[in-house]
């Protein structure tokens, strides 16, 4: 009787030239750094945790055009020009093409401003200098990572926390809905962890890939920090003695239970929390370039199929795509009109949601759609996905129903900002994110269709 064949279980990997670099862009005490309508205070009074730029180089080989994956502690753009500074300056300096770099914020809301027009307001003189500081700390992290790069193993695992819960919250008797916990709908907790190995098996690198807002600390705060994210780093780089790279993932809607709050401890114990589940899911990766294949049946008390360990050679394949998607815009305000009620209004809270409507309107310009980039990257079994604006969970749910058994990984806020993606179900609802939105209804559809698309093509291909 012919043995029948099963496929081997192994993590999805990939195998070339990796190499990791680590910069402080920890901002002066002082600058300005008002996120919350709500705040009494304008400038960071102290630091809780420093800010970390974190970069992870991918080449096939050692002669290869490298791919930079960039994770840095940073809230969101309000300027396209900003951004477009900043990174143009990576590029021209590294003398690389756009679809080779992925600069990620992380989305803390206890960081500086990153927008150069407050640098009227208080401690705003420290903003320009300071992005300076960061493009410059870019480019030293990915000339490190390039220098350090050897030959290594990234290998991908799927796990749990339940540290993210769903963020919105139907108001009683009212048709509104709250930026707030909703315990009552299931939110996505699925955790992607990536492990960098060298050829000895030591662990050089470690991805955390996790779809929760960094809003533990809210208007009462007043100290810079990456948020959870700081002591999540301290975990996992305290057991591994490697450099974590955390990125954001499609967290439109999802948001820890507790959150707006000055103890910076809270944040802390949420670091803990996914801290510990990475480690979790880095014990149960197997053993790099390592699978477990059926070799027969073995007859005890129970018939037993025998599964044991056998090496099999990571793929190599390495490609890069940025695209743009065009999206369609709400009916918006002009720019002049937005500018004309940000002048005339007297109250701080809806006067920063006007400051920022501002932003969003230059960022997408005053036509019906605007083209928005997206990011796809192929490293071997794995699929990385970027694009700038705050996708809900559906954008990576969706993703990796359609892309398995590959791993995807999901990035929100890369290479620019906009405003929020929920699906096209959610525009009925009153809330935030549908009011903040520039984009149309069916538009994180289409996002969606475009990355599966492209990212099917680029599996076939391979």
């Amino acid at each position: 009787m012919e043995q029948q064949m099963y496929t081997p279980f192994k993590d999805p990997s990939f195998r070339g030239w990796i190499g990791t670099g680590r910069e402080d862009i920890t901002p002066p005490v002082g600058i300005y750094a008002r996120n919350w309508g709500a705040a009494k205070h304008e400038v960071s009074a102290g630091i809780h945790r420093p800010l970390t730029l974190t970069c992870f180089s991918f080449q096939s080989a050692a002669n290869d055009t490298p791919l930079f994956l960039i994770s840095a502690d940073l809230g969101w753009w309000k300027s396209a020009a900003d951004e477009r500074n900043l990174r143009e300056g990576i590029l021209e300096a590294l003398s690389i093409h756009p679809d080779q770099l992925m600069f990620c914020l992380t989305h803390t809301h206890a960081g500086p401003s990153t927008f150069t027009e407050d640098a009227g307001k208080p401690g705003g003189h420290f903003i320009a200098p300071y992005l300076e500081k960061v493009k410059q700390a870019a480019i030293s992290a990915c000339k490190n990572a390039l220098a350090n790069a050897c030959t290594a193993t990234l290998s991908w695992h799927y796990s749990k926390c339940d540290l993210a819960k769903n963020r919105e919250l139907p108001e009683k008797e009212t048709a509104r809905i709250l930026t707030g916990l909703n315990s009552t709908k299931q939110a996505d907790d699925t955790l992607l962890v990536g492990r960098v190995t060298n050829e000895e098996g030591a662990v050089i690198g470690v991805v955390v890939n996790y779809a929760c807002h960094p809003t533990t600390l809210g208007a009462d705060n007043q100290l810079i920090s990456p948020d959870y994210i700081g002591a999540l780093r301290e975990v996992v780089e305290g057991a591994t003695h490697a450099p974590c790279l955390f990125l954001q993932g499609a967290s439109g809607e999802l948001a820890p239970a507790e959150q707006y709050s000055g103890d910076t401890s809270l944040a802390d114990q949420y670091g803990r929390q996914l801290g510990y589940a990475t480690l979790a899911a880095l014990e149960a990766m197997q053993l790099p370039a390592t699978a477990l294949e059926f070799t027969g049946v073995v007859e005890s008390g129970a018939t037993l199929a025998m599964w044991n360990k056998t090496g099999f050679s990571p793929s190599a394949v390495k490609q890069a795509e940025m695209q743009p998607v065009s999206l369609p815009l709400k009916d918006l305000p002009s720019l002049a009109a937005i500018e004309a009620a940000w002048e005339a209004c007297e109250d701080h809270v809806a006067k920063e949601r006007l400051w920022r409507q501002r932003g969003i309107r230059k960022t997408v310009g005053d036509g019906d759609t605007s083209n928005m980039p997206l990011w796809v990257w192929q490293l071997g079994d794995a699929i990385l996905v970027g694009q700038p604006n705050e996708a809900y969970a559906a954008f990576q749910q969706q993703l990796r129903a359609a892309l398995a058994p590959a791993a995807v990984a999901v990035i929100n806020i890369v290479n620019g900002y906009a405003g929020y993606l929920p699906p096209a179900a959610s525009y009925h609802d009153q809330s935030y994110a549908v009011w903040q939105t520039p984009f149309a209804p069916g538009s994180l559809e289409l996002l969606t269709a475009a990355a599966t698309a492209i990212s099917q093509r680029m599996i076939l291909s391979k």
